[in-house]
């Protein structure tokens, strides 16, 4: 075999690889603090997502528009997501443990009230920076649908001294 189409087949497989089964995110904005900076580079998984088999608290990514957002999913499929004045998450009327929040949340946006109940193929979404995010309880990015989650977090690759597994 040539050396040409070593590279060609490299080539192939690496294309294959980024678009199927990982790539590579960079972190932008601060919605995710403090567990992921601005700037910092992500490795996300596909496979999983595609399978449909996102858990609570995996750490998404998908498009809204031309931006991709990263953001903590918290409400699955069939649920009902409210929000109470305190800032307290319920899960279809129970109060959830929330480790994750930077702050109290100031704003429920459309989790109010009532609540959003999420169809059969979408996540409710929220950022750890809540009182500085973009995400579920804003009408621009609602629920997320599964098919549009393009993968889950699984490795923080740099800066390199915080490498590793985010939570």
């Amino acid at each position: 075999m040539s050396f040409s189409l070593y590279i060609l087949l490299i080539l192939i497989l690496a294309v294959c690889l980024r678009a199927f089964v990982a790539e590579r995110v960079v972190v932008v904005g601060e919605s995710m603090e403090p567990t992921l900076d601005n700037g910092d580079n992500v490795l996300i998984e596909k496979i999983t997502c595609r399978l449909g088999k996102t858990d609570r608290y995996d750490i998404v990514v998908f498009p809204v528009g031309d931006t991709l957002l990263i953001k903590r999913v918290y409400g699955l499929p069939g649920e009902t997501v409210r929000i109470d004045d305190a800032g307290v998450i319920y899960i279809d009327d129970k109060p959830i443990e929330d480790r994750y929040g930077y702050e109290p949340m100031r704003e429920a946006g459309r989790a109010g009230g009532y609540g959003v109940t999420l169809a059969g193929d979408e996540y409710f979404v929220l950022g750890d920076n809540r009182n500085n995010s973009i995400d579920s309880r804003m009408l621009d990015v609602g629920s997320v649908r599964n098919k549009n989650i393009r993968g889950r977090v699984v490795l923080r690759l740099t800066p390199f001294n915080k490498m590793g597994k985010t939570d």
